[in-house]
This record gives structure tokens, C-alpha cells and sequence, in this order.
């Protein structure tokens, strides 16, 4: 499918999402650029989860609009979402393997749900993906209690890429890895994204991890209470004078 050009991966537009009574977001406009790596950094308790599942049509906006590769997602059906949705790639915090499933049949889900291909199309497919994802064949039939937490974290990223997504997230990655796995993560982002930068792929990291945002972002958003109070190219995102962007730097 291709879609317009002209406009940011995501664009969204004076959204408000009120919940409880409850200003989550507030007013919220910015776009998010094709074909580069965006975090959304802020303090917990700034909307960035809210956000989120805003992107992935999960929850409908107060007021405002989210448009993503230029498709409005307040005008699509729910059966259009559910299939649009497939131009999402998700890796979750904890990966959320399917835990009765090994590593090979948790990649080779979505291929089995949503594609036509055929036994040996998916079997080959799902090999090349564990793969590039650093994944010996010896761990290809382990189930994920078997594995530990950073090869979690891959097996998770090869089923997330299984259908070839046009926008890649990533929910909160390092939180609560050692720092050799947090590096490892780090680096199997920053290489999905080299890998798929010819074709296009935008990544999104919704992060406090000042530290890893700085090493792989090209753009960073900080979000707090509802709002963007900064976006701008990493290498001016450090230089930013918002005081609260400073305080947050030196954490």
C-alpha cells in the first residue's frame, strides 16, 4: 500500500483525551517523522502510555484527530483498524511471548493469522527473521522460559517485524535490563533500523531513558502533562533551554 508523502508517519492534531474526569492529554499537536527513530520521552505520569495506544487506535480521542500514514483513524471502521493495524510492528515491555508457544511458533504466528503463505514460506521466513535477530538455531524450538531476558526481547522484535511493519514501536525496552542487556537492545534497535531504512520503516520509542534516547534517536518529543513541551533533532534536544527538558537531562 503506499501512502502520501508530504506528511509525518503520524500526525496529530489538537488532540484531548479526557478520562475520569481527568486531562491526560491535552491539546496535543505534533508530527512524527518518516523513515527515522522518534522517542517520546517524560516523567511517569505524563500521557505517554495514553499516547500511545492512541497511535495504535486502541483508544479514541476526547476531541482531535490522529492520523497515521495518512489515514484519519477516527473515519476507519473497526474492522478497517483491526486490518490497518497490520502496518504496526509492537515490541512490548516484557516482550509478551506466548508462553506455551516456542520461539519459531511465536514468530510464525502473525504469519499463520494473517498471511497466505505457505508452510515452507513461513518456515523459511520465520528463519530468516530469528536470525537477523541473533538468534541460534540451538534456541529456535525453546520455549521462553527457557530463554533469558535479552534473547526474550529478540524473539519478541522478529515476531513484531513478522508482517514487514511501516512503523515500529517499542514500549519502554530497557526498563528493568542490566546495562550489558540494555546495550544489546539498544544495538538490535539501531540495526532494525538500518535494515529497514530502504523500505521506509519509521521507529517510535516511548522511553525515560534519557541515556539510551540520547545513543539511538534522531528526534525526541518530551511530553509532560499532556503536552509536547519540546520536540526537536537529538543533538539540539541536549542544548534545549526548557528548563524542565534540563532537569530531566540531569537525572
Amino acid at each position: 500500500m503506499s501512502f502520501p508523502e508530504e506528511k509525518g508517519a503520524v500526525v496529530i492534531k489538537d488532540l484531548t483525551t479526557i478520562l475520569g474526569g481527568q486531562t491526560i492529554l491535552d491539546h496535543l499537536s505534533f508530527e512524527i517523522p518518516r523513515n527515522k527513530i522518534t522517542t517520546i520521552l517524560g516523567f511517569s505520569g505524563a500521557g505517554k502510555s495514553t499516547l500511545l495506544k492512541h497511535i495504535l487506535g486502541l483508544l479514541k480521542p476526547t476531541s482531535g484527530s490522529v492520523s497515521i500514514l495518512g489515514k484519519d483513524l477516527n473515519k476507519l471502521s473497526e474492522f478497517e483498524l483491526k486490518k490497518f493495524r497490520r502496518h504496526f510492528g509492537m515490541l512490548f515491555q516484557y516482550a509478551a511471548l506466548f508462553d506455551s508457544l516456542s520461539a519459531f511458533e511465536n514468530v510464525a504466528f502473525p504469519l499463520n493469522e494473517f498471511t497466505t503463505l505457505r508452510d515452507d514460506e513461513v518456515e523459511e521466513k520465520v528463519y530468516m527473521l530469528l536470525e537477523s535477530v541473533g538468534i541460534s538455531i540451538e534456541s529456535f524450538f525453546k520455549l521462553p522460559s527457557e530463554l533469558s531476558g535479552g534473547m526474550r526481547k529478540r524473539v519478541g522484535l522478529a515476531r513484531a517485524l513478522a508482517l514487514d511493519p511501516d512503523i515500529m514501536l517499542y514500549d519502554e525496552p530497557t526498563t528493568g535490563l542490566d546495562p550489558i542487556t540494555t546495550k544489546m537492545v539498544n544495538d538490535l534497535i539501531l540495526n532494525t533500523y538500518r535494515k529497514n531504512v530502504e523500505r521506509g520503516m519509521t521507529s517510535i520509542i516511548i522511553s525515560h531513558d534519557v541515556k539510551v534516547t540520547l545513543e539511538i534517536s534522531d528526534f525526541v518529543a518530551f511530553l509532560d502533562h499532556g503536552k509536547i513541551v519540546e520536540f526537536l533533532p537529538v543533538k539540539d534536544f541536549v542544548h534545549s533551554q526548557n528548563k524542565l527538558v534540563q532537569e530531566f537531562l540531569a537525572l
